[in-house]
């Protein structure tokens, strides 16, 4: 696909012909189909095409694509007067709230020590029990919903659906068994934030994030599984293997952190839904669906063509924000789903689809990148 994308090298310049040669040159035919697919494929593809091929990572809010689209002058008033006024209120009470956090979770963690697994880099302070963990977990799902309330998430529009996702009726163990994990569509940043104020799940986070200021601590409190994708040792398990291991944990331990999970493994603009991975299927443990959408009016927040910096300022530029979250029945899988851990995910991925109007694509992360690459191309060009 990356070939399809760079340019064609200049033409060879023709040889000389002999002086003796007064053959004419023949001119081409343009109903040549050869010619037509050579002429196609040097020439840059367009915005309507890209749009078309990587449909669930376009853009389709006033700030158009990349967010780089030209405004009309009322929406630069707006966001003028939101970056004197709003903006800097947000930043200090965000700030503050995230010191806050930081120094309960501080003091919760003092003298006790954290769990730690068979790699020593992965620790985490989840598995605390008594007061510790009620504070940690109340303060943090509290707070989370204070910061969404300072980015203008001032409503949430939550419903849940009382109807047998399976097709069938669930016997009365199943409905006391306790699902392992939380599944989400993942359109946004914000996805984390809500599932914290909702539920303070444990979530897969790079292994550098453990080691930032403030949010370190707070990222071990949450119990995140951290991921090293380029360690080379014998003993490392993979992230499906972490992964799976906590899953069954929260499945059979109700005192247990719960996992979230973004099986797409990439954001899209909220209309469709990616390929499942299906190694966070591994467990064959119950889980729980939650579907995420973001009505607007100005700015998507969802973050898929944007770059991360200019998303968050035209984000605290907005002065009302909307998320919605339906939540789903347990879905509980069946013995054929359990050994099969694809056509588990296959027909969870289908049955959100159909519960969230969501439209079934077969691209993933690599296709994003070629999209963000093919605009950042056509924008350098322009």
């Amino acid at each position: 696909m990356e070939s399809e994308l760079q340019k064609l090298p200049p033409e060879t310049t023709q040889t000389a012909r002999p002086e003796s040669d007064d053959r004419p040159l023949l001119k081409p035919d343009p109903t040549n189909p050869q010619l037509q697919v050579l002429q196609s494929q040097s020439s840059s593809p367009s915005i309507e095409e890209l749009e078309k091929k990587y449909a669930p990572y376009v853009r389709h809010d006033v700030y158009g694509i990349m967010g780089r689209a030209e405004l009309p002058w009322t929406e630069k008033v707006l966001l003028g007067i939101a970056l004197v006024t709003l903006v800097p209120m947000r930043v200090v009470g965000a700030t503050t709230v995230l010191v806050f956090y930081y120094l309960i979770c501080k003091v919760c963690t003092a003298f006790s020590a954290p769990n730690r697994e068979e790699d020593a880099e992965q620790e985490d302070y989840a598995h605390t029990g008594g007061w510790r963990r009620a504070v940690m977990m109340q303060s943090g799902m509290f707070l989370s919903r204070v910061m969404l309330f300072l980015f203008g998430f001032y409503w949430i529009n939550e419903s849940y659906r009382p109807i047998d996702l399976n097709g069938n009726s669930n016997n009365e163990a199943e409905e006391l068994e306790r699902p392992g994990a939380i599944v989400s569509n993942h359109i946004s940043h914000l996805d984390i934030l809500y599932h914290m104020s909702s539920s303070f799940p444990s979530f897969v986070a790079k292994r550098s994030v453990a080691k930032l200021p403030l949010v370190g601590l707070i990222s071990k409190c949450l119990g995140c599984v951290y991921v090293q994708r380029e360690s080379k040792s014998p003993d490392f398990k993979g992230v499906s293997g972490v992964v799976n291991e906590r899953i069954r944990e929260a499945h059979q331990n109700k005192s247990a952190p719960i996992m979230l999970l973004f099986p797409e493994g990439t954001t899209t603009n909220g209309d469709f839904l990616l390929p499942f991975k299906s190694g966070a299927f591994l467990s064959g443990a119950p889980v729980q669906p939650v579907i995420l959408s973001y009505p607007y009016q100005r700015l998507s927040p969802a973050w898929d063509s944007i770059s991360g910096v200019r998303h968050v300022i035209l984000l605290l530029c907005q002065f009302v924000n909307y998320v919605e979250a339906t939540w789903l029945p347990v879905y509980y899988p069946s013995q054929q789903e359990k050994d099969d851990p694809r056509f588990y995910a296959e027909n969870f991925r289908r049955l959100m689809a159909h519960e969230g109007n969501l439209i079934l694509s077969d691209i993933g992360l690599a296709e994003k990148r070629v999209y963000h690459a093919a605009l950042n191309g056509l924008f350098c060009q322009q």
